[in-house]
């Protein structure tokens, strides 16, 4: 049988019309996979695009439940941790509660003492994790206790520093075997460097002690047996030439608060008692409104907290683009906020209802306060756009 081409000769002409008729089916078929295939691609593409637009999400909530645990812990570190225990955020085990708080990121350094002195079983838990976590080997002892003093502030209470300095001088010494008798020895002359570094540094003590006082106040201390000269002398000289560094309270201050806020930008805001509008940098987080006389400033001029209150635009002839905080129901009752006066008192707030001006709007229905105020900022242009109608 001879072939034209692909097409055999001895058809007959209905044979070759059914053919080609197979022939153009086949080819649409063909075609009909490639756009599948297409459009199975680009689904593809699309979910995993949305695949990682919901990990981002959910990247960005749990960065801000850690930073709304570390402020717990500042202001109550027991709360702070059972916060992040709770948001799965933090293993409720020694090890990496210890962890934590080793690695200080944002937490307030008293607050850190304070929480490893407790007395409690999963506390001692904790301070001794916290006290392995640090590598004191072939340190002399001023040398570890810069390093031990630097990683929290040693709360007032004498209970709780004879537990942290009696966890520390078990660590020395397990760093350090042979240097002392006894982890007594340790925790003696640990005690009198700390002594000394507050006689020879602070200015209210007039009489500094010598050498020769701080050698004949440490005799015997070894077992019964005096410790080396040498030895002394060194941690002598090491704490008259440098104190002891305190370490700052980076939690402490507001820097934290706001370093990673919801919304912020500036607004314009109507005075309590003298009806005036002023230009404030406002911040948004953790369900309360701060107000800033600047941007550089550390600490705010005021804090409004939203729980309780409800959002409304109103119409005001001076401003374009107002809104109000209110009590809903409200009976002449103040709202609880505060403010810092220019002698640096901090008194209550004098709002019935917070007026506040924005430079653009945005219509919104519907939502809490908060997420009212979250939904309507632009953060691109850094400017407030308030809703409409939005009521708990």
């Amino acid at each position: 049988m001879e072939e034209l081409g692909t097409v055999p000769v001895d058809l007959s002409p209905e044979e070759r019309s059914e053919l080609e008729d197979i022939r153009r089916r086949k080819g649409a078929l063909l075609q009909e996979i490639q756009r599948l295939r297409d459009e199975l691609r680009e689904a593809i593409i699309e979910v995993e695009g949305l695949e990682t637009s919901t990990e981002g999400s959910k990247t960005l909530q749990k960065n801000r439940h850690v930073a709304m645990g570390r402020k717990k812990f500042n202001m109550d570190p027991k709360k702070g941790i059972v916060f992040l225990v709770e948001n799965e955020l933090l293993r409720h085990t020694q090890e990496d509660v210890a962890q934590f708080l080793y690695k200080g990121e944002g937490l307030n350094k008293t607050a850190i003492g304070d929480y490893l002195g407790e007395r409690e079983d999963f506390n001692l838990k904790v301070l001794q994790a916290f006290v392995d976590l640090h590598e004191f080997t072939d340190l002399n002892l001023v040398q570890a206790l810069r390093q031990f003093l630097w990683s929290f502030r040693l709360p007032g209470e004498a209970q709780k520093i004879d537990r942290m300095m009696e966890a520390f001088a078990q660590r020395y010494c397990h760093c350090n075997p042979g240097v002392f008798q006894s982890t007594d020895t340790c925790y003696v002359l640990s005690f009198a460097i700390i002594m000394l570094n507050t006689s020879l540094h602070n200015p209210n003590v007039r009489d500094k002690p010598g050498l020769d006082r701080f050698i004949s106040m440490n005799r015997g201390i070894n077992e019964g047996g005096d410790l080396p000269e040498d030895l002394l002398r060194n941690l002598y000289d090491s704490i008259k030439n440098e104190p002891f560094k305190i370490p700052e309270d980076d939690g402490n201050d507001l820097t934290h608060t706001f370093f990673n806020p919801d919304r912020e930008g500036w607004l314009l805001k109507l005075g309590g008692r003298v009806k005036t509008w002023k230009r404030r940098w406002f911040i948004l987080t953790d369900n309360c409104l701060y107000y800033f006389e600047y941007t550089t400033d550390k600490e705010p001029r005021g804090i409004i907290p939203l729980e309780n209150l409800s959002i409304r635009e109103v119409e005001d002839p001076r401003k374009p683009n107002c809104f109000e905080l209110y009590i809903p129901n409200n009976r002449g009752q103040l709202i609880k906020a505060c403010k810092t006066e220019a002698d640096g008192r901090v008194v209550e707030g004098n709002h019935n209802v917070y007026r506040i001006s924005a430079p653009t709007l945005r219509r919104r229905t519907n939502g809490s306060t908060t997420s009212t105020l979250r939904s309507a900022w632009t953060p691109s242009t850094r400017c407030w756009l308030p809703g409409r109608n939005a009521y708990h």
